[in-house]
Order: C-alpha cells, then structure tokens, then sequence
C-alpha cells in the first residue's frame, strides 16, 4: 500500500495473493473485511492505516521487493513442491519478504527468473497483450532448414495452443553431432512453449536458457545467483509493459 488512498481491490492484488479481477469477485462475495467490517462495494479505497482481511487473513505491510533469480536447471519454478524437489524459494534464503515467481520456468530450463511481492507489477508482466522481448538459447536435435525454421514465426499449433516465436536466429550447427542452438524471442509464454514447439517440428529440445527478459539479462550472475532489480530496471520494464498492453 501507499500512502494515499487506493481502491480495495487493487490493494489486494499489490499483496500478491492473487489477480484483481479475482480480488474483485472476492469483495462481492463478502470475503473481504476493511477495519473489521465487510465491505462489499468496489470503488471503496483505503489507507495503508486501515487493516484489510481477505478470508480472514490480515493483509501483510511489507515493501515492495523485486528480484531477479538465475534459476538452475532441475529447480521448481514455485513456493512449494509435493514430490519434496528444490523450489526457486530455497535459493534465496536471505530473502525475508514472501515473494513468488512471476511467471515460470520449466524444472529442465535454466535463466532468468523474476519474483515480487508486488501482485499488480506481476499481472502487468503477465499481460496476455504485453510483447516483453523473452530471448531463450535453445540446442535442439536435428537440423532443420528454412522452410520449417520459417513455421516458428507463422506459428505452430499443439493441442489446443497456437505456439509461435516473434523471431529466431542459427547461433551455430553441427553437422557432426546433428545439432542446432538458435535464439527464440517470445512475447508469451505458453507451458513447455518452445519444447512443445520444437517437438512438433520433430527437433527436441536438449538444452535451454533464457538469458533476456526485456532489457534484464544474466550478466554477473552464476546459477542460483539472485539480486534485487535497481529502481532504474523496475522503472524501465514496468513502462514498457504498460505502454504496450496500452496500446
């Protein structure tokens, strides 16, 4: 919170416990309580002095926080697993605030991870209309030519998924090895994108990285290194993701 007044639902979605659309059916439902009392009315704005419950659990004060993680291959993206494997969270252990992952990377995909606490700078990253450059490096099995390199651009369907690639560069190939590691840039990210992509061009992936998301990239970090975002990054990705899904 701020603090000037913000409407309740917003509030709510800062707190990172879940979307503001879902923040908003919950104060209809009068799942939401503001100084004790329900409130059920959405233009209803409150202060960083006023104790909000949602369910009965108060709303947590802390500072926004903003991390970038280089997450390791055979990591969960998540808080928590139920099959007791590492999660990204057991990474950071000097890391006092709840934050979560925005987003995710696959248990086998390495590179960059961000996590907040700050629930509206997630939902604005994960805009289904937001074009933040991802550049992934991925080696792939097989070499495949033009023509069905061309398909990742065009999109390639999967199940019920349209997978595409907004661009891609050869970084090398080895003839010898019958392998290929190309750059893919996507401005979404669909589960197992361009594994499940690559499968259906019949090139599996057997290694990938994502080593840029929008201007941030690993640079000075080792795997499991993290660091807090400057105000200068958060400043700067923030506005690009607003002013496209504004546009």
């Amino acid at each position: 919170m701020t603090n000037q007044n913000e409407r309740l639902q917003k509030v709510i979605a800062q707190s990172g416990i879940t979307s503001r659309r879902k923040a908003e059916q919950l104060i209809i439902d009068g799942k939401v309580r503001v100084n004790g009392q329900v409130v059920t009315e959405l233009g209803t704005k409150v202060s960083r002095d006023d104790e909000v419950e949602v369910n009965g659990v108060p709303l947590e004060k802390e500072p926004h926080v903003y991390y970038m993680l280089y997450k390791p291959r055979g990591v969960i993206s998540s808080l928590k697993d139920d099959k007791n494997r590492k999660v990204v969270i057991d990474l950071m252990e000097e890391v006092t605030e709840r934050v979560f992952p925005i987003g995710r990377l696959d248990y086998d995909t390495s590179g960059i991870l961000l996590l907040t606490n700050d629930g509206e700078f997630a939902n604005l990253l994960m805009h289904p209309k937001h074009e933040v450059d991802k550049v992934y490096v991925a080696k792939i099995k097989g070499i495949p030519d033009k023509k069905e390199l061309g398909r990742l651009r065009k999109g390639i369907k999967a199940d019920n998924d349209m997978l595409k690639a907004a661009n891609y560069t050869i970084l090398s190939t080895d003839k010898k090895k019958n392998t290929m590691v190309l750059e893919l840039t996507l401005h979404e990210g669909k589960n197992r994108h361009i594994r499940r992509m690559m499968e259906q061009l019949g090139y599996p992936v057997m290694k990938l990285k994502r080593e840029k998301y929008g201007m941030l990239t690993l640079d000075g970090l080792q795997p499991g290194d993290y660091r807090p975002l400057t105000p200068k990054e958060i400043k700067q990705i923030r506005n690009q993701a607003s002013k496209i899904v504004k546009e």
